[in-house]
């Protein structure tokens, strides 16, 4: 199966679970780490109208921004070369790896 990318102008419902269903959250500062992460990566390409983080998932509801409306200058990237495209996709991957790995690295 492809996976397709997240298209700009488009909205969409992202969730998550742990891992066979173990915790994602394990106290009230790794919520927060979380949406400090998001905030980072996440809001400089996405718009989000809903969101719920609960002990083992979450959802988020968000609308991706079309090329005009990011703000590059905003942007976090995980390697030193910008990318000539920003890509909402790769900006979930850079939240998620780096929410796993503060998490793994703390627990």
């Amino acid at each position: 199966m492809k996976i397709q990318p997240l298209e700009p102008g488009m909205f969409y419902h992202v969730y998550n679970r742990g891992n066979n269903g173990i915790d994602l959250f394990y106290d009230k500062d790794c919520y927060y780490h979380f949406l400090r992460l998001y905030e980072k990566y996440m809001n400089p390409v996405a718009d989000t109208y809903a969101w719920c983080l609960l002990g083992n998932h979450f959802h988020l509801l968000v609308y991706i921004k079309t090329e005009d409306e990011i703000d590059t200058s905003k942007l976090e990237y995980s390697t030193v070369e910008r990318p000539k495209v920003v890509n909402a996709s790769k900006q979930f991957s850079h939240l998620f790896n780096a929410y796993t790995q503060a998490i793994n690295k703390r627990f």
